[in-house]
């Protein structure tokens, strides 16, 4: 089996856009965290979420292109081209290259706005583009199509999940030799009207609306449900023998992937944690590492009542007394929960972690909840050398998936 590294990290986020001012906004350990402005929120529950008001898609692809690409498409492009810079990659041989880009929702956000102007205004007054940008898969048509990329163009939308699974699977490519480089990660514009009340009206986003940046509070025994967010994180994957080969930076190597399905409700968890510990323990036994020798956990960190809960479960159940004794944070406190973009953004925060030997802080831990009883990181981040991190992520349906890192590979 080939091995896997990354080489280039390229991101959208409430706290900064590249990989520089992502982990500056993390440093801050300030919450992204605001009112809603971009349309009315009166009949909502829930009128917060962590927005990006500085994202300007001409600053990173033609005029042309912008104005043809949705929101969801232009973050996934940006982030492409962030990424393959930052590996230093001119891609010369396509057919050997892919990608795989995760959405939850795709281009819905895009079309929630048309089918408005649809109803004011008849048909005559919708984008005429309409049908080309609102499937999930044209984040990652729009990728290889901007990037000259001839090998697999995939997509996935297996909820909050969806970034992470898109890493592994695309792992798994390289791994079996079918590509060199893939091009993965996740995307989600979800700061729609109905996208949001949507999640409004099963009641499972925080109503903390008078203090917008304690809203989110993972394992916090106040926590009421998490906060959305938006944004994008793609990422350069590499076979080893070809980033070396050219001199590529290597961020780290991903050692290990597992997946797995609760197969039990579409909204709440399995709640005996099995199958998530499971997606856990796949991954750790593929990287071929004992949970004792994980120096961080990247936690999914929902701030929802239940999934906290069954999360902390999980790892007792994956890692046995380890669990115990592994520093863990949990950062959708400062960049909020950006559906099936989170769990990629959440491996690049764990990438820069171990570039800057620094664990971030679980923002608004400030009364930890007994069930939740593990080494989660309130408040402070911490300082530590950071060799293997273990990231994981679960989503609506039951959808689990876990990914560990490692700092450097050894010996090629």
């Amino acid at each position: 089996m080939k091995r896997v590294v990354i080489t280039g990290i390229g991101c959208v986020t409430p706290l900064g856009i590249g990989s520089e001012a992502l982990w500056q906004g993390i440093c801050r350990e300030k919450s992204a965290v605001r009112r809603i402005t971009r349309f009315d929120t009166s009949a909502l529950r829930s009128r917060i979420a962590a927005s990006i008001e500085d994202f300007d898609p001409f600053k990173f692809m033609e005029a042309k292109i912008a104005r043809r690409l949705d929101r969801f498409s232009q973050f996934a492009v940006a982030c492409a081209g962030m990424a393959l810079q930052e590996a230093r990659l001119t891609v010369d041989q396509p057919d050997h290259a892919g990608t795989y880009v995760g959405s939850a929702l795709g281009g819905i956000g895009h079309a929630e706005e048309e089918h408005t102007h649809l109803v004011q205004e008849g048909l005559q007054a919708v984008d005429r583009l309409i049908a080309l940008s609102v499937f999930t898969g044209a984040g990652a048509s729009n990728v290889s199509i901007a990037f000259g990329l001839n090998g697999p163009a995939l997509s996935n939308a297996n909820s909050c999940a969806a970034g992470t699974i898109a890493i592994g699977e695309a792992f798994r490519m390289i791994q079996a030799g079918q590509v060199e480089v893939m091009l993965a990660g996740g995307a989600e514009a979800p700061l729609a009207p109905l996208c949001f009340g949507a999640f409004d009206l099963i009641r499972a986003m925080s109503t903390r609306n008078d203090a917008p940046e304690q809203a989110s509070r993972p394992f916090d025994r106040a926590r009421d449900g998490f906060v959305m967010g938006e944004g994008a994180a793609l990422f350069v994957l590499e076979e080893l023998e070809h980033a070396v080969k050219r001199g590529g930076p290597i961020y780290a190597e991903i050692l290990g992937y597992g997946v797995t399905s609760d197969a039990y409700r579409m909204t709440f968890p399995r709640p005996d944690g099995s199958q998530v510990a499971r997606a856990i323990q796949l991954a750790l036994k593929e990287s071929r590492l004992e949970p004792s020798a994980l120096d961080a956990i990247n936690a999914h960190g929902s701030s929802t009542p239940i999934n906290d809960k069954t999360e902390t479960l999980a790892l007792k159940i994956a890692l046995g007394p380890a669990a115990r004794e592994i520093p863990i944070s949990a950062t959708k406190a400062m960049h909020g929960h950006a559906l099936g973009a989170t769990g990629a953004m959440e491996v690049a925060i764990s990438l820069l972690a171990m570039k800057h030997s620094h664990i971030p802080p679980t923002l608004n831990l400030e009364n930890p909840d007994p069930e939740c009883d593990l080494d989660y990181v309130p408040q402070k981040s911490r300082s530590k050398r950071l060799t293997h991190i273990l990231t994981h992520s679960f989503g609506f349906g039951g959808s689990n998936a876990a990914l560990v890192l490692r700092s450097s590979p050894i010996s090629f």
